[in-house]
């Protein structure tokens, strides 16, 4: 019989997917962390940025859509990176009724510096794969996570 915290039972809990994706995305998250922390932000402030810095501004409602977050989820975080200077919220120039978010100056140097660090981070902590592996998992990540549509 094993003792416990060996590595001979190791295999009941290696074998199933759930362990190991809720153990790799912890170690992911740690390292996401680690590279953030200069920039005093959180991974899903980064997404948020990255949002907000793709295209035109955006309401809050058309941020939280893209992001997969419920309004109040959103609201916390824009007010969050709006005291940070690193956002603003304004009125649409095409609907005065409606506000957007839109990145700042400030916004825009920290959605590179890192999203520089969040691709090098990424980078190392998939190097054990390999480039072809690599991108097949990545492949494979976005196809479990399309539930199979985009065959």
């Amino acid at each position: 019989m094993a003792e416990p915290g060996s590595l001979a039972g190791a295999d009941i809990l290696t074998d199933r997917l759930g362990y190991l994706l809720k153990h790799v995305q912890a170690r992911l998250t740690e390292e996401s962390a680690r590279a953030l922390e200069p920039f005093g932000i959180t991974g899903r402030e980064l997404a948020v940025l990255a949002v907000l810095g793709e295209s035109r501004p955006i309401s809050q409602l058309e941020g939280a859509g893209r992001l997969g977050v419920d309004r109040t989820t959103m609201v916390g975080l824009v007010d969050r990176l709006e005291r940070r200077g690193l956002v603003e919220r304004r009125r649409s120039e095409q609907d005065r009724r409606k506000n957007v978010v839109a990145l700042t100056g400030d916004g825009e140097d920290v959605l590179r510096r890192a999203e520089d660090a969040r691709r090098s981070m990424e980078d190392a902590f998939l190097a054990p794969l390999g480039d072809a592996d690599r991108e097949r998992f990545v492949r494979s990540l976005r196809l479990l996570l399309d539930g199979g549509d985009s065959r």
